[in-house]
C-alpha cells in the first residue's frame, strides 16, 4: 500500500527563503535559506542553541518566522507530514497497546473519529508491516524495548505522513544496536518508498552516512549541501577536528 511520493519530484517540497526564527523578536537563526526535494533526507546537525527545534517546530507550522517565508508544497498540506519528536518518561509508560498507538497516528487525517474505516487500518498494518512491528500488535506499549517503542512511534508518526517524515533525536536513550536497528528503518522507508526525511541529530557520525543533504547550524551561520561537501568544510571541523574534514 505504497502512498507516496505524490508530488512533483521535479519540484522542492520545502523552501526556506531567507528565514529568521527566534523568540521575542530576538532571532536565533538569520537569512537561512534552503530547498528540499522530495526523497531527499536530512540531516539537522550543530551547536546547542543554534536553533536546531526552533526550526523543525517552524516546518511544523507551530512557530511563526520573524521573517521570510516557509513553504510546504504538498498536495495534502499539512496532512504530508508526520513527526516523531524526542521520546520523554511519559510516552515510554504509556498504557495503551501497539495498536492503539499506531491507529492514534490516524486522527491526524481527519479529527476525531471513534471508529476506524478498512483503509484506515489496512495502512496501520500496512506500516506497522514495513517495521516489522506486526507481531507486536497486542503488546502494552510500556512492556516493549526502547527500540520497539521508537518502532510504534515511527509506525504512529507514517500513519499521520503521506511525503514528509519529521524526526527529533530519534536515537537518544537507545544502545548502539538498537540505533543501527532505527537508521536501518529510515534508510529502508527514504530509499524503497521514496519519503522524505528530516532529522535533528546529535548522533553526527551515524545520520551523515543516511543523509543526502546536511543543515549544519551554527551561532555564525550555517551550512547547506551534500555530506561530501561537508566533510571538507569550516563547519564539519567542530565534529570531526582531527580528520581535517576527511574521513
Amino acid at each position: 500500500m505504497k502512498e507516496f511520493p505524490c508530488c512533483d519530484k521535479h519540484q522542492p517540497i520545502i523552501t526556506c527563503d531567507k528565514v529568521s526564527l527566534g523568540y521575542d523578536g530576538r532571532p536565533v537563526l538569520r537569512d537561512l535559506s534552503f530547498q528540499i526535494f522530495p526523497g531527499d533526507y536530512l540531516s539537522i546537525i550543530g551547536e546547542n542553541g543554534a536553533g536546531k527545534s526552533t526550526l523543525m517546530k517552524s516546518l511544523l507550522g507551530l512557530h511563526k518566522p520573524l521573517s521570510g517565508e516557509i513553504k510546504i508544497n504538498c498536495q495534502r498540506g499539512a496532512n504530508c507530514i508526520g513527526y516523531l519528536p524526542q521520546q520523554t518518561h511519559v510516552s515510554k509508560d504509556f498504557p495503551a497497546t501497539v495498536w492503539e498507538v499506531v491507529t492514534s497516528g490516524l486522527l491526524a487525517q481527519g479529527g476525531f473519529r471513534p471508529f476506524f474505516s478498512g483503509k484506515d487500518r489496512a495502512r496501520a498494518m500496512d506500516n506497522m508491516t514495513r517495521l516489522h512491528i506486526e507481531n507486536l500488535k497486542n503488546k502494552s506499549f510500556q512492556n516493549l524495548s526502547g527500540g520497539q517503542q521508537q518502532r510504534v512511534l515511527l509506525a504512529r508518526a507514517l500513519c499521520a505522513a503521506h511525503e514528509i517524515l519529521m524526526l527529533d533525536e530519534p536515537v537518544t536513550g537507545l544502545d548502539a544496536v538498537a540505533a543501527a536497528d532505527l537508521y536501518g528503518a529510515l534508510a529502508e522507508l527514504n530509499r524503497r518508498d521514496g519519503l522524505t526525511i528530516l532529522v535533528v541529530s546529535h548522533d553526527i557520525r551515524n545520520t551523515i552516512v543516511q543523509s543526502s543533504k546536511i543543515l549544519h547550524l551554527g551561532k555564525d551561520g550555517y551550512f547547506f549541501g551534500t555530506p561530501a561537501r561537508y566533510m571538507v568544510s569550516e563547519e564539519a571541523k567542530m565534529f570531526f577536528p582531527s580528520e581535517d574534514g576527511d574521513e
